[in-house]
């Protein structure tokens, strides 16, 4: 199975932009991005279909876009106005999970 690898995190000031990758995604299947802040469990931020329809947590809806390149089987997270509580590791995976975590990437916004 391809491994799932998440790129394109860093250190970040409030307000700003960061743009995720996952390299390995299925593309016949619903792709979510999950995130795990310090002390919580790890959640689902946005998810979306083979297809290419998206949906988003209530928490980012509005300032995170999910897209998907099925030809590269990448899946994209752009990220903007980004807050503090936004920072956490941020994974890729199959919509109700499915496949091996990979590593993450870890975002962090701070001034």
């Amino acid at each position: 199975q391809v491994p799932l690898v998440e790129s394109g995190g860093g250190l970040v000031q409030p307000g700003g932009s960061l743009r995720l990758s996952c390299a390995g995604s299925s593309r016949y299947e619903t792709m979510g991005w999950y995130r795990r802040a310090p002390g919580k469990e790890r959640e689902l931020v946005a998810r979306i279909s083979s297809g290419g329809n998206p949906a988003y947590g209530d928490s980012v809806k509005g300032r995170f876009t999910i897209s998907r390149d099925n030809t590269k089987n990448t899946v994209a997270l752009q990220m903007n106005s980004l807050k503090p509580e936004d920072t956490a590791v941020y994974y890729c995976n199959t919509y109700l999970p499915t496949r091996a975590w990979g590593q993450g990437t870890q975002v962090t916004v701070s001034s």
